[in-house]
């Protein structure tokens, strides 16, 4: 069974295409700047980089059709091939609590949604329909990054406020990267050969979440009602005072929406060092910008302390793992949040951690708990969930 794996975004539209039978990807790629001048990068049969128009997400669709069937860049003979679309969908809401075959009533719970993630649910459902649009007719599968989050406790994610804004506008924490929890705590468990672990899973990139994971479970994460809530990130701030907007209204003469924007786009690691969001860029930074240093310094120690209170909410941490972009490639920063957890019986090998390669665990043989790197594959997991839904399906 082959798969396209959709993740559209508000002006992007990245692909893949699965060969379910093999468990391999035949190619990926990025349609960018959709709506403006259009570019796909494409990695097929042969690479394929250029400037390409594309109006909307439906243009898009064709290109990537287009592309993964022609004769000189493509995998497949025809659009026929692709036996079923999995689309990431950000935001479920309390509705869905797995991946679901996407119909008429999905859509509008999609719909429902979108007041929860306005930036992200309305170009996911703008992908579900370009592809509609294109390949009538194909099974569509929505994985949300919500979903794996749900089996989180009553005692998690309610906030401390009346609890009528629960029940009538559904304000509650729901976190977010789900899918790469949900992916790398099942390998630990695997690479370990364990069951029943308490893991912490560290998800580090431009966005960073961490999430304690309890025999296979989510039972808390770092992120909240938004995105923005947390450990500070690339440019979001993370948890604040929420007094701290009322005041920079009063005292910049602001108004929500921009103190929003400024919580989410020139705060986190670029607002404190002035440097840039990038990590790499901090650390070349880090012997002779203080602010840079200082931007670092605030990350890990947040990572680290929401490592521990975790850990604290499963009563316990057999393994701590790391992934995404910064988490898998960055040995001094997962050094930094490794520093002082021996107490927790988590020991890293420094060694290790330098030369971690792929799949790795980085722990000292004699620490209690397991650290490991393990990079996530999102991509795998919405391919792996529209394989199995789209053939129950068909039967």
């Amino acid at each position: 069974m082959r798969i396209l794996v959709i993740n559209a975004g508000s002006s992007s539209l990245k692909y893949q295409l699965f060969d379910m039978d093999c468990g391999t990807v035949l190619a990926k790629g990025i349609c960018e700047r959709i709506g403006i001048d259009g570019r796909v990068k494409h990695q097929g049969k042969t690479p394929y980089e250029a400037e390409l128009p594309m109006g909307n997400h439906a243009d898009a669709i064709r290109a990537v059709v287009g592309l993964l069937t022609s004769p000189e860049t493509g995998v497949i003979a025809g659009m026929g091939e692709i036996d079923a679309i999995g689309h990431r969908v950000v935001h479920g809401g309390e509705l869905f609590s797995e991946s679901v075959l996407i119909d008429a009533a999905v859509i509008r719970a999609i719909e429902e949604c979108v007041p929860l993630a306005p930036l992200h649910n309305p170009p996911n459902l703008i992908g579900i329909r370009a592809c509609e649009e294109v390949m009538p007719g194909v099974p569509q599968v929505a994985v949300f990054d919500t979903a794996f989050h749900q089996t989180m406790p009553e005692r998690a994610y309610l906030y401390a406020v009346p609890y009528d804004y629960y029940e009538r506008l559904k304000v509650r924490r729901y976190g977010v990267h789900g899918t790469s929890h949900r992916y790398v705590s099942e390998r630990a468990a695997k690479i370990l050969g364990r069951t029943g672990l308490k893991v912490v899973t560290c998800h580090m990139g431009n966005g960073s979440s961490v999430a304690a994971v309890s025999d296979g479970a989510s039972v808390d994460t770092s992120m909240g009602f938004t995105p923005l809530e947390g450990v500070p990130m690339g440019t979001r701030s993370g948890s604040i005072d929420p007094a701290v907007i009322e005041y920079l209204m009063k005292r910049e003469n602001l108004s929500a929406a921009q103190v929003l924007d400024i919580l989410n786009k020139k705060s986190g690691v670029l607002g404190v060092s002035g440097v840039s969001s990038d990590f790499r860029d901090l650390l070349a930074a880090f012997e002779t910008n203080r602010r840079a240093r200082n931007a670092l310094e605030l990350f890990t120690y947040h990572v680290k302390k929401t490592v521990g209170a975790l850990a604290a909410a499963m009563g316990g941490c057999d393994a701590l793992v790391f992934t995404a972009g910064i988490g898998e490639n960055n040995p001094v920063i997962r050094g930094m949040v490794c520093s002082g957890l021996s107490f927790m019986g988590l020991t890293l090998d420094e060694e290790l951690n330098k030369t971690a390669k792929g799949e790795s665990v980085i722990s000292t043989p004699d620490s209690r708990g397991k650290i490991l790197v393990i990079p996530t594959n999102e991509e795998l997991v919405i391919a792996e969930d529209t394989r199995r839904i789209a053939e129950k399906s068909t039967r």
